[in-house]
């Protein structure tokens, strides 16, 4: 189902973009959005709803251009402790920045930061300097005192008051971050008890694209939310509040309906009411209903489950997952009723690795590794690794043969080019592992390119890759994870290392 389509980009788009006016319409003050997930390529969104746009979030502000401010937020620890977002392997700090560009990119001003919980630490002192040296208004926000049980001292000017307020002039004030823990909410709440204060009327809205409300509770797309989260232990569950309100069944994650009674009680006390009677009612999500093939998204949304736990398993072998965090992912597994093996190139990299040893005499040492790619009309190819090339980097090659109908004896790299990359990685520096990962091999064929027209059309093929799906039986090495995702590839991996020695 790799080329099946399952969600309308553009309908999302209208809907969402005309829900948010109509809000903004309904309140007699600004309207704050405190904008949850990735704001720009939501791959985990394109990977379980088939068609979604993974930039739609920024299509809709886009549309939005002419009511709209932004806010960008920071949490200084971040900063300070260096901390990375996995799906670009950037930190936060320079994320931000990117996230600047990206919207500058899309006719987008956004030249606010704000830097919370600070404390004068060393890098975040550093970092707000950079930016304003760019042009950038940074403010300082410091954590709340009292927060989160004395409402008292947290809505008052020893609170919220203590910190600046964020100078906005649009109707609409967008408030997003690199990731979770930055300090949105807080900074929302913030700006809203300042204006308060003048006697204004600003309201609080929440764009976050999952769990997605009107799917039901344990729909494999609401399900994956859950997987993708696992590290936080995000559960979805029914809105209570919302069904005693309405009577209306609507779904919510464990957070935000654990929080509902304080937030409800702080805007209350900020504004003099709260007209929000659920966390539903609080979200500005049209997503459900740009789902237009439930069946397409369902089988990818299984997919990213399996994927997900998969990249868990191979998080705890190497320690950067609790058991925790492993036991609740396999939970997750089974409550969506998956076996691991349900991923169609789960199978045959494994059959890949065991013809492999068979090859090499039977000695399995853990030196031989294994991979297979499912391409998009569904055919499988798969490869192992050699004194040459990574499994990975073989892979690349075989699919790229497979996609042109070459004869898998054609050499689309010249012999030349992969002896002189692998005489400099162990002559000149010393390497101990010298065949090619995948990063190197695109290289490689890019140079190749220039004397050999099929490793041209070869290169030009590499397009089809985008979005194919990859099964290692080992951890790929840093290379490999790094050419994978510049080819758009979605990969997982057994947790095993390539080798059994490790230390």
């Amino acid at each position: 189902m790799i080329n099946k389509i399952g969600f309308d980009s553009e309908k999302y788009i209208r809907e969402q973009t005309e829900y948010i006016l109509d809000r903004v319409k309904n309140t007699n003050g600004r309207l704050y959005i405190e904008c949850g997930g990735k704001l720009l390529h939501d791959k985990h969104a394109s990977r379980v709803l088939p068609g979604f746009d993974e930039n739609n979030k920024m299509k809709v502000f886009k549309a939005l251009k002419e009511h709209l401010d932004i806010i960008i937020c920071i949490y200084a620890g971040d900063i300070e402790q260096r901390k990375m977002r996995g799906d670009y392997g950037i930190s936060y700090d320079a994320d931000v920045v990117k996230t600047i560009r990206d919207f500058a990119e899309y006719g987008l001003v956004c030249n606010k930061v704000v830097i919370t919980r600070f404390e004068n630490q060393a890098s975040a002192i550093q970092f707000k300097r950079k930016l304003e040296l760019n042009g950038i208004k940074v403010y300082t926000h410091q954590s709340t005192p009292g927060y989160p049980a004395d409402i008292d001292m947290v809505v008052s000017d020893e609170g919220y008051g203590k910190n600046e307020y964020i100078p906005v002039e649009a109707p609409v004030v967008v408030v997003t971050a690199p990731g979770p823990g930055s300090g949105k909410l807080a900074t929302c709440l913030n700006q809203m008890y300042h204006e308060a204060k003048r006697g204004e009327k600003p309201s609080y809205a929440k764009l976050e694209t999952f769990p997605i409300w009107n799917l039901p509770l344990n729909h494999p797309v609401n399900i994956a939310y859950e997987a993708a989260t696992v590290d936080i232990g995000d559960v979805n569950l029914i809105d209570h509040f919302h069904h005693d309100a309405y009577g209306v069944i609507t779904v919510n994650y464990s957070r935000d309906l654990e929080a509902y009674p304080l937030l409800k009680r702080i805007l209350e006390k900020i504004t003099g009411e709260c007209v929000y009677k659920s966390p539903t009612d609080m979200g500005v999500n049209r997503c459900g209903f740009g789902i237009t093939d439930d069946e397409v998204c369902r089988y990818a949304a299984n997919q990213e489950i399996i994927r997900r736990v998969f990249n868990t398993k191979c998080d705890y072998l190497m320690g950067t997952a609790s058991k925790e965090v492993y036991l609740r992912a396999l939970k997750i597994l089974e409550k969506a009723g998956l076996n691991e093996t349900d991923r169609p190139v789960v199978i045959p990299a494994r059959d890949a690795l065991k013809k492999a040893i068979e090859e090499h005499k039977g000695k399995d040492d853990g030196t031989v590794c294994a991979a297979s790619l499912e391409l998009r009309d569904g055919r499988i190819v798969t490869a192992h690794n050699s004194n040459l090339l990574h499994a990975g980097a073989a892979l690349i090659l075989n699919a790229i043969k497979t996609v042109l109908n070459i004869d898998k004896e054609v050499d689309l790299i010249h012999n030349n080019v992969i002896e002189s990359i692998t005489m400099v990685k162990r002559d000149v520096l010393m390497g101990k592992g010298v065949s090619l990962n995948v990063d190197e091999i695109l290289i490689a064929l890019a140079i190749s390119s220039i004397y050999n027209s099929v490793s041209a059309k070869a290169c030009k093929a590499l397009l089809e890759l985008k979005n194919t799906e990859v099964h290692f039986t080992h951890i790929p090495s840093p290379g490999d994870i790094d050419g994978m995702r510049k080819l758009g590839i979605n990969y997982t991996s057994d947790p095993q290392y390539p080798g059994r020695i490790i230390f």
